[in-house]
């Protein structure tokens, strides 16, 4: 077995341990910290834009992501979609959600950069996590180009990438595969991993509790006090409870 197999198979459970442990460590000891930060007191106008663009994007490409990883080619060639059919709509659905995710973040970043107050509440942290961001960003535009055949020499990331991520989940690493995969997959692979082990100890923890449960919560009704005749309530109306 090569150093490059070992190293496939050990690194992301390696990476696994650190977000699970950081992620109790940050709940356990630092849950005044489990939060984005909000900095919309500060500045809104470039927020309202950045915000929605980059999480749109990111959303659309965590779950081509996982679509394109969890689901093996078997399975897409079993309902009649072909590999071409596929690549089109991963190329297309993935530039379209890669470059707003990177204009977004991009935006986000310059923000934090020319805002005073917003720059002083961004920690080091913070800091490192929009470089590997960005980085990682920029990897999957590429590699999805790349994969594709657009630029440079197709290759089919369902028969290396895909497999030897399932693999890991079942306990049955197979860092061979990745070491047959270009080194642009590799690269973004890597980067993601970087990613996931800074996770814990930075503002992208947040995600880990996003507010499901408002969309499901009951109305609230708020009484006026305005003064009525008995057994009457003014002005009652429903209301949606605030975050």
């Amino acid at each position: 077995m090569s150093a490059g197999e070992i190293f496939w198979d050990v690194v992301p459970y390696v990476t696994i341990a650190v977000v699970v442990v950081g992620t109790w460590w940050r709940y356990r000891y630092d849950k005044f910290g489990w939060t984005t930060r909000s900095s919309q007191l500060y500045e809104s106008k470039l927020l309202r834009i950045a915000s929605p663009m980059f999480h749109f994007g990111i959303l659309v490409v965590i779950v081509g992501h996982l679509i394109g990883l969890l689901i093996p080619q078997s399975w897409t060639d079993a309902i009649g979609l072909s590999q071409h059919a596929y690549h089109v709509q991963a190329v297309t659905l993935g530039t379209v959600a890669g470059i707003a995710t990177l204009v977004g973040i991009l935006l986000l970043i310059y923000r934090r950069r020319t805002r005073g107050p917003v720059f002083m509440a961004t920690t080091a942290n913070d800091k490192l996590m929009y470089v590997v961001l960005v980085a990682a960003i920029v990897a999957g535009l590429a590699t999805t180009l790349m994969g594709s055949g657009v630029v440079g020499e197709e290759h089919n990331y369902r028969e290396t990438v895909s497999p030897w991520f399932r693999s890991i989940w079942i306990l049955q690493p197979r860092g061979d595969l990745m070491v047959q995969a270009p080194l642009s997959f590799q690269l973004h692979a890597l980067i993601a991993l970087a990613l996931f082990a800074l996770w814990p100890f930075t503002r992208l923890v947040h995600a880990f509790s996003a507010p499901v449960g408002y969309l499901f919560r009951p109305y609230v009704v708020y009484r006026s006090r305005d003064v009525a005749p008995k057994g009457q309530l003014v002005g009652s109306r429903p209301h949606r409870r605030g975050w």
